[in-house]
């Protein structure tokens, strides 16, 4: 029988364990990197759309080449970037910023990339699900006004749009151009004054079977959910949106002012 000395015995212990260690910080640093690398990548720092040899981005991070391929391969998997012979890791897909901060319809968001169009694929009167008839503060079943859209930026789908109108509000949209107008500008038309403040929350979801086939999305990636209620300017609740956006081509960008 062998007997090993205490320190022969934690040697054996600790070096799978100081392994184990340093490809964690390995691959922490590789997140940090990515994390650098992709507000670059999305806001348009690589001339040409090019990032810079492995080695560059190494020495200019002070980070080793493993990290950098680590770092890389998260952003080829989020589809950002890939690697092409010859040229390098090239940046492949735009993201476009849409603002937390402002209350803008998404085709005044984003006229200066392109012409937002809308799919309308259902419009109806239809009775006030008890949770919009309390958010939009209408009696139970009353009829609200319920719009579908597919929403496009130079054909490129971008969100889903499920939204509930009060039907005093309502009604005149249905004889609207829904397809060439965003809502908040016709809502505004009709109530004849400004839109005020909007309550909004943010997570990501799972895109569902049919939210995934008309975003023309992976089934069960991940969505950007926005649910939004927004208001006229005497207070009055107008408008409870359900927003799907295409996380991978929309960024959400705001500036925060600390109070306390």
């Amino acid at each position: 029988m062998v007997h090993r000395m205490p320190a022969e015995r934690t040697r054996q212990h600790t070096t799978p364990v100081a392994a184990a260690r340093r490809r964690r910080l390995r691959a922490d640093r590789a997140r940090q990197l990515a994390d650098l690398l992709r507000h670059q990548v999305l806001g348009g720092g690589f001339p040409g759309g090019v990032l810079p040899h492995e080695e560059v981005i190494g020495a200019d991070y002070g980070v080793s080449r493993n990290t950098v391929r680590q770092a890389l391969d998260l952003l080829r998997a989020e589809q950002l970037v890939e690697r092409q012979p010859g040229v390098g890791t090239v940046v492949v897909c735009q993201k476009y910023p849409h603002a937390l901060d402002r209350l803008m319809g998404l085709a005044e968001t984003l006229h200066p990339h392109g012409r937002v169009t809308n799919e309308v694929r259902t419009i109806s009167p239809v009775p006030a699900p008890a949770p919009v008839a309390d958010r939009l503060r209408i009696p139970p079943r009353s009829e609200v006004l319920y719009v579908e859209r597919l929403r496009r930026l130079d054909g490129l789908p971008l969100s889903l749009d499920l939204t509930y109108v009060p039907m005093h509000i309502g009604l005149p949209l249905l004889d609207a151009d829904l397809e060439n107008n965003d809502v908040f500008r016709l809502i505004e038309e009709t109530a004849g004054q400004p839109l005020g403040t909007a309550e909004i929350t943010l997570e990501a979801v799972n895109a569902d079977a049919h939210s995934a086939a008309v975003l023309e999305a992976p089934r069960g990636s991940a969505v950007l959910m926005l649910e939004r209620l927004t208001h006229l300017a005497d207070g009055a609740p107008v408008d409870l949106e359900f927003i799907r956006f295409r996380g991978d081509r929309l960024t959400m960008r705001g500036l925060l002012r600390r109070t306390l």
